[in-house]
Parts: structure tokens; sequence; C-alpha cells
């Protein structure tokens, strides 16, 4: 393998991951950001996020020296390629935010040298490739599309195991920026620039479209007596559909599904298309966040004065990640009604300044004296604990709502709780 320079803008979760893993493969990476609280943690071998194994790779690659940090503004050259991994928020009407993207590009052009690949691994909407590669041209910098499909929690693993590699831009520069793979036995989609940029979105859109559907049929499931697990296990065998993402909850969240769908959507608007199918699922999940509260209203009437645990904040397991987490909408819901509320996270911790109620430490603290809980999040801190034992802490009624469909409902019928699943007979 030929050792390249890289240089990566952006030291969030794509980025780190991005620059620690092309370390880690034997090349000279330099990792820029504007946070420089962030790069001492990082230069200390230390990662300020929740990611399994990412820390080892990043403190080995900083000890083989192919590994640094430093502060965007300080940067005076950029090296071979230059990886773009920086935030594309949504904007109030769904778009996404661009600023960030733009200005690294404006730095690329007054340091890179002539030849220089751009290769963008933030999330952009189709067409931003082509006006960025107006820009960038005029100078000799090339520009490639390679989205990132890595998924919190496991990212490492799928970096080093990739499902697939996406390359969008001229074959020239294709081939160049998968030298940078070489290792990683996936199958290469080369294509143009729009294309590669909306295989990223369409990705996000489909599988937001499974968990949607599926939440459609648990809610079907509750008004046929049915079984939303046995109904999912059974769709889920046929290999033209899958068994992934078809599980039925209270819908999804994070920093990517969320953002992803509502700029897909916007930028269908823009173009003059209706996305339908789109904007249901978007709000099918707006839905599936008032479920827990409206069953719990159902059962224990007014909120006011009632004591209610939510176990697990984080959007999903293995993350510290609360962006866009059904838990936290589901709590300000419970607050505004009144409600008292203790949550519960292995992991993730809410910032104080707007937190509307109390983290503990413990599930059982949690759960303590509470009349409902709602599960939120299947981490195998909670899936897997006693419920018996759990419930028996509780008060009457005992009320569990399972929002993610992983409890033994048996068990917390055993400690004289009331089981309420999503769609579960």
């Amino acid at each position: 393998m030929k050792v390249r320079e890289v240089t990566v803008f952006g030291a969030g979760y794509v980025g780190l991951v991005t620059g620690a893993c092309l370390a880690a493969t034997g090349h000279h990476v330099r990792v820029l950001d504007v946070d420089r609280a962030k790069l001492e943690t990082l230069s200390a071998g230390a990662v300020p996020f929740h990611e399994p194994g990412l820390a080892q790779i990043v403190s080995s690659a900083i000890a083989s020296g192919n590994l640094r940090f430093g502060h965007a503004d300080d940067v005076d050259s950029c090296g071979e390629f230059v990886f773009v991994a920086v935030g594309t928020p949504p904007t109030t009407d769904g778009a996404a935010d661009l600023r960030f993207v733009r200005s690294v590009i404006d730095l690329v052009v007054l340091r890179a040298a002539a030849g220089t690949v751009v290769v963008m691994k933030s999330t952009v909407p189709p067409g931003t490739g082509a006006r960025l590669s107006e820009t960038l041209a005029p100078v000799g910098i090339e520009y490639a599309s390679n989205p990132e499909f890595l998924r919190e929690g496991s990212a490492v693993d799928d970096w080093f195991h990739a499902d697939r590699i996406v390359l969008g831009g001229a074959d020239s520069t294709a081939e160049r920026v998968a030298a940078l793979y070489e290792g990683i036995h996936a199958p290469v989609v080369k294509c143009d620039i729009a294309s590669a940029e909306l295989i990223k979105y369409a990705s996000n859109a489909f599988l937001a479209t499974k968990i949607s559907f599926a939440n459609e049929i648990a809610r079907l499931c509750d008004r046929l007596e049915a079984d939303v697990d046995l109904v999912m296990h059974g769709v889920g065998l046929d290999p033209r559909i899958g068994p992934a993402f078809l599980h039925a909850g209270i819908g999804y969240g994070g920093s990517c599904f969320p953002k992803d769908t509502k700029a897909l959507d916007h930028l269908s608007s823009l173009n003059g298309y209706d996305f339908h199918l789109l904007k249901a699922v978007i709000e099918v999940n707006k839905r599936m966040r008032l479920l827990p509260v409206t069953t719990l209203k159902g059962v224990l009437g007014d909120l006011a004065g009632k004591r209610i645990a939510v176990a697990g904040l984080t959007f999903k397991p293995n993350t510290d990640d609360i962006r866009e987490a059904p838990a936290l909408e589901i709590i300000d819901m419970l607050t505004a009604n009144g409600a008292e509320v203790r949550g519960y996270d292995p992991v993730g911790v809410v910032p104080n300044g707007p937190r509307t109620f109390e983290q503990v430490d413990t599930l059982a603290e949690a759960l303590r004296d509470a009349q409902a809980v709602v599960v939120a999040t299947e981490w195998p801190e909670i899936a897997d604990a006693d419920w018996r034992a759990l419930t028996a802490l509780m008060r009457e009624p005992r009320l569990v709502f399972d929002g993610r469909n992983c409890l033994d409902g048996d068990a917390v019928r055993a400690g004289g709780g009331v089981y309420l699943g999503v769609g579960r007979r």
C-alpha cells in the first residue's frame, strides 16, 4: 500500500472515525477542528464521545505517528486528500445547512495544491458536489463524493467491514480515492456525483420507511389482536425484504434519519416533486412519540403528580448520542402534563441546562416508587435486567410501557406489573 498524506476537516463522529481508521491502515492523517478543547482531549488519546473500539484505534494511531490533530485556522497545506466531515445540520425548513462545508471549501481553495482531491464525507444534497466542483476546478483541485454508512455503536467495524464503498466523480479521481481503501473487501460503486449523493439519502430514507412501516403494522396488530413480533418475523423471512429495521417501537431518532428524511423531502419539494411516501414516514414517526404518553394517560388519567421513569435516554444502544432521541421528546410531553420524571441511561447524559427531569445512576433508582416506566432504548443493561425484581420496586399500578418490545412481559407480570408493548398481543 502506498502511504498517502490525508487531511480530515471535522473531528466529530464521522471525521474522527474516518481519520483514525485511515491512520490505522498506515496513512499519515491530520484531523482538524475549530474546538481547541476537543483537540486537546484527542491529542491526549481520549475520545470525547462513546464509540466502542475507537479510543484504542486513536491511541495506537497517535503512538505510531500516523495520526495528528490541529486547529483548522492553523493549516498551511492540505496533503494529497482532503476529507470533508463537518456537520450539515437542518435549517428551520428542513434543508441541509451547508455553511460549514462551504467554509472548508473556501479554505481548501486557498491552501491546497493543484492535484489535491477533496473527498466529501458530509451528507450533502444532490447537486451540491457539482456546484463545489465549479469552485475547485479552476485551481486544479479534484472532487469526489464518498458518503459514509457508519452506524453509531459499530462504526469501527463498519469501516473495516463495509457493505459498499460509494465513489462519485470522474473515473480517475474515483480510482485515486478507492486506493485509500486498499485491504477493505467491499463492492465499490462508481457513479456520477449526484447519484452518489442521492444513494446516501435514499438509503437512510428507505431504512426509515421500513421502521415506520413496522410501526404502522404494530398499530394495526393492536386492533386485530395479532402480534407484531410474529408478523414481522414472518415478513422478514422473505429474502426480498429481510428482517433488518422491521422492529416495532417508538420510532427512529439520532443525527441521521430525522435530518436526512426531512432534507430529502425539502429537496424534492424544491425540485417540483411531492414525495408523498416520505412525508408519511416522517408523520408516522412523529405519531409514535405520542404513543407512550397517550397510553399512560389512558390508564392513569391525569399525569399531574404521577412519578414516571424513563429507561434509556440515548437514541439507540452503544452510543452516548442523545440527538433527536425519542426519550427526550417523551419526557418533555410527560413533564408538560405535570408528571415527575426520573431518567436512567447506562452511558448517555443529558446536560443539566435544558433538563426537565432528574437523571439517576441506576435503573432501580429510576423505577423505585414509580407508577409507570417507559422503556425508550433497548440497552442490554435494560433489556436483560431482572424485571420481576424491578417491577416489584414500583407503586401500583406498575405500568411498564415497553417502547422497544425488548422485555419479557411474563417477568413484568410476575413482579405484579402491567406489561404494555407496541403491537404485542
